[in-house]
């Protein structure tokens, strides 16, 4: 039996009269046009689910905005999206120009922009519109050209970062990577747990295959802060994230501590860093910025 030949659109190198290829090249175009205008991409991700990537992410692009520079966030997790609420932009409108979608603006006027603000409500499951019986084929191939738009099709204007929060899984990492190539920072978020550790283990690899330049780890959740003396109590001993760090071989950039009320202010859609500017949360998301701006 003779082996079937699936094409794929890299190899799509003429016009075949779908208007494919021409769709794809004025897409990457597009890309490049946006991206050339934003002075660094920060990638937020993991692999693993429930570290607090997003708010890692919210909290980093409000710093970023706190130093007085331009500040994008795009929410890249299409199914779960929470980016929106977190920077206070909850039910807010998207306005459509003839240069693109005008990004909604946020907490410290970071400009945002997420699935949340797409949908009809806020208990609306995304759902795709694929050909009947395929959504299986197709659903990968939507999700990476929804991202794609965000990035491309959003009007941005000129940014001094832009944050990108990715969803769970490798898989969304590396094709993010096959968007960017080259982001400015990509940063993986982990707590400290063995499982954590673990997972993220498999996105250190991952970047390393892809020779991004500049990556480091991000330890959600990294011990106690008292909120009386403000000692700091680590919640595993020894800590998985430093343990990774020191046997991957990665920086470990920011340990974020575990603080009481850190729920509270997000749900309110008030990053830490604006909320309780002097807790000692606060001030690692702020020495993170001054890493990641460096």
């Amino acid at each position: 039996m003779a082996e079937r030949r699936i094409r794929t659109y890299s190899e799509v190198s003429h016009d075949t009269g779908s208007g494919i290829l021409e769709q794809v090249e004025a897409q990457g175009a597009r890309l490049a046009r946006r991206l050339a205008a934003i002075d660094r991409l920060v990638v937020v991700a993991s692999g693993k689910g429930g570290v607090g990537k997003s708010l890692v992410a919210a909290n980093l692009a409000a710093a970023l905005a706190r130093r007085g520079l331009q500040v994008g966030a795009a929410d890249a997790d299409l199914n779960g999206p929470s980016l929106g609420r977190m920077l206070g932009v909850a039910g807010a409108k998207l306005e459509v120009r003839e240069d693109g979608v005008v990004p909604v603006r946020g907490a410290g006027g970071v400009r945002v922009m997420s699935m949340d603000l797409l949908l009809a409500s806020d208990d609306a499951p995304l759902r795709w519109r694929e050909p009947e019986g395929a959504g299986f084929a197709w659903q990968s191939v939507l999700e990476t050209g929804a991202v794609r738009e965000f990035l491309s099709d959003t009007d941005w204007g000129e940014l001094d970062a832009l944050i990108v929060d990715l969803p769970p899984g490798t898989d969304k990492l590396q094709r993010l990577l096959q968007l960017v190539p080259d982001p400015g920072v990509v940063l993986l978020v982990t707590t400290p747990t063995e499982v954590a550790r673990f997972v993220v283990g498999k996105s250190i690899a991952l970047v390393r295959e892809a020779r991004v330049r500049r990556f480091g780890l991000v330890a959600n959740m990294a011990g106690h802060a008292c909120e009386h003396c403000g000692r700091q109590t680590s919640l595993f001993d020894p800590e998985p994230a430093v343990r990774m760090a020191e046997e991957a071989g990665v920086p470990l950039w920011a340990r974020i501590p575990f603080h009481p009320a850190i729920g509270a202010h997000t749900d309110a859609g008030r990053p830490i860093v604006a909320a309780e500017p002097d807790s000692e949360a606060a001030r690692a998301f702020e020495e993170l910025a001054a890493k990641v701006m460096a």
